[in-house]
Formats: structure tokens, C-alpha cells, sequence
């Protein structure tokens, strides 16, 4: 029910079929308001779109607040993890605003019965909702190598890791997906968008994925639960959008795009909620939660509970024991 929902293949890079030109024009996956008729001056309003698209932009809303928390509240901690972790929480929280923005402006639509948004807007937000998407997949894999390194190979993680890898790799999984996404889908070669979003969704599936769920290891930490997850969630909430959209350039669809892209705001909206749930338990493993009031300081140091592990996992010790494995760095 959202205009940012696009199956028209001006969007996705497909170039249709010569007797296929007049389906270029841009339509949301349901219908548009409808115009009155002649001699009619009313419209229809349908009242399942509008619950629906109410439901999900109160989602994004909620996201919007947990993200935005979250990104004011990870200045105190520094470390490799929370640097992609803040950077996660900028691509979700952009995410979910170009798809609460749309849907706020179809649900006006809907009540106004005119048309408010234009196809180049359209497809503009399409673009860069894709880009965000794609690059909060990127960063949940860097996430999960990450602390698989830190525990695989603590030796090097804690010596010879570069200080500010984290930076230039958050650096670089925004780059690469706005090259692909943005750049190629936007400029006038629609070809060179078909075979790049191909490229891009089949890299996500076939590597990117796999990445992700194969690094975790079984200690029962805080921020391995968080990671574990994150991780798990990401299976039926996320990666059906990256194949929804592989399917598309084929012109195939198995599911309709305002299920997979409600699936993707819900995981968007709910990994804020995930860190803070548990690093407000008392023990890592532990159901049993503070039942204190929530306040931004009861969430910061929520958060410093989950990232606080790899602050003393990373930095180096000054105790005895610590030193002699240190010795050789």
C-alpha cells in the first residue's frame, strides 16, 4: 500500500520489451486514490490501505526514536564494534525515514484523493531506500567477522589490529552500495542498473549472508547474544527484500514488495530495542530483568553493559597475566 513500493520496472533497471513500453509508467503496488469520475465528486477510500500503511508508519516512527537514541547515546562508548553499530543505526534510521516520509505523503493521498508525489520522487526514494538497506547489511556482516576475529585471533586483534579499520571499513560499505545503487540506477543507462542490482542482491545472498551467520561463536556474552540476535532476525526480515529484488530483474515476484519492505522497517526498528533489552538483564543469561524506570541514563548504561565486553577485550591490561601474553606484541 506504499508508493515507495514500486514493481514498475522503471525503478528496478528491467527494460521492458518493445510491446511493453506503456508499463514504464509509475504505479504503486495498490492502487492510486481514485479520481473522480464524471459526473461523481467523490472518491473511495480504501480502509485496509490506510490501516496498513498507518501500522507500518507507526513501526518506522518507533525505529525512527530507537535509532535516534541510540546514535545519541553510543557517543560515550568507542570501540571497534560500536563504530559499525553507529553506523547501522544511521542507515536504519534513514532508511525508515524515506519510508515513513512515503508513507505519510500516500496515506495524505489517500485521503485527499490527489496525487502529491511525483515519479522522479518516486524513484528517488526507491534508490536510496535500497541504498540504506543494503549498506545495514554490509555493516551486520563487518559486525559479525569482527567479533569472530576478536575471538579467533586475539593475539593479532589485540596487537596488530589497525586503530581505525573500523572507520575506513564503515567508510567503505557505504560507498560501495551508493555506487551501485545510486550512481549506476540513477544515471540514464537503465542496463547498466539491471546488472548491478543483479550483481548486488546475488553478492548479499551468496556471500554477505552466509558471512554473517557462519561467524558467531558460543559464548554466552552480552554482545554475542546481541550479534546472535541481530544475526538470526535478519533471515526472515531482511534478506527477502535482496530477493525480492534479484527476482524483479527477471520479472519475477514471489511475494508482494509492501511485505518484504514491512519486514525490513520491523528489523530496521526493532535492533535498537535488542541492545537495550539485553543490557538492561542483570546476567548475560539471565531472563530476569530490571525492572527500573527507562530513562536515558538507565539505557546508556544498558548499553555500556553490552559494549563494555569488547572494551575490556580489545584494550590492553595492566594486570600480570595479560601483560606476559601482551609481551609479544
Amino acid at each position: 500500500p506504499y508508493p515507495i513500493f514500486l514493481s514498475c520496472s522503471c525503478c528496478s533497471g528491467h527494460i521492458p520489451l518493445p510491446a511493453q513500453r506503456p508499463s514504464m509508467e509509475v504505479s504503486s503496488v495498490f492502487p492510486s486514490p481514485a479520481s473522480p469520475t464524471e459526473g461523481d465528486n467523490t472518491c473511495g477510500i480504501d480502509i485496509t490501505d490506510v490501516a496498513i500503511g498507518g501500522i507500518v508508519l507507526l513501526i518506522c516512527l518507533c525505529g525512527l526514536a530507537g535509532n535516534g537514541a541510540l546514535l545519541c547515546l553510543l557517543s560515550f562508548c568507542r570501540n571497534p564494534i560500536t563504530v559499525y553499530i553507529f553506523h547501522l543505526a544511521v542507515a536504519d534510521f534513514i532508511f525508515l525515514l524515506f519510508v515513513a516520509t512515503s508513507l505519510l505523503l500516500h496515506l495524505l493521498e489517500e485521503v485527499s484523493c490527489s496525487t502529491i508525489m511525483l515519479r522522479e520522487f518516486l524513484r528517488l526514494f526507491f534508490q536510496l531506500s535500497l541504498f540504506c538497506y543494503t549498506t545495514g547489511l554490509y555493516l551486520l556482516t563487518a559486525i559479525s567477522i569482527e567479533r569472530c576475529t576478536s575471538v579467533l585471533c586475539p593475539l593479532w586483534y589485540r596487537c596488530h589490529r589497525p586503530q581505525h579499520l573500523s572507520g575506513f571499513m564503515s567508510v567503505l560499505l557505504w560507498a560501495l552500495p551508493f555506487v551501485t545503487v545510486v550512481i549506476l540506477c540513477l544515471s540514464l543507462k537503465p542496463q547498466h542498473c539491471q546488472v548491478s542490482l543483479i550483481s548486488m542482491n546475488a553478492l548479499n545472498l551468496l556471500f554477505f549472508a552466509p558471512a554473517m551467520c557462519g561467524s558467531q561463536q558460543h559464548q554466552p556474552k552480552r554482545l554475542d547474544i546481541v550479534i546472535l540476535l541481530t544475526v538470526l532476525l535478519v533471515l526472515p526480515f531482511t534478506l527477502p527484500l535482496s530477493l525480492w529484488t534479484l527476482l524483479q530483474q527477471f520479472g519475477s515476484t514471489i511475494v508482494s514488495p509492501q511485505v518484504v519492505f514491512s519486514l525490513t522497517c520491523i528489523h530496521s526498528t526493532i535492533n535498537p530495542f535488542i541492545y537495550f533489552s539485553v543490557g538492561s538483564c542483570r546476567r548475560p543469561c539471565s531472563t530476569e530483568c530490571c525492572r527500573r524506570p527507562c530513562s536515558m541514563e538507565s539505557l546508556r548504561k544498558a548499553l555500556l553493559r553490552v559494549f563494555g565486553d569488547t572494551e575490556e577485550n580489545t584494550a590492553c591490561s595492566n594486570e600480570p597475566i595479560m601483560d606476559v601474553v601482551l609481551s609479544a606484541c
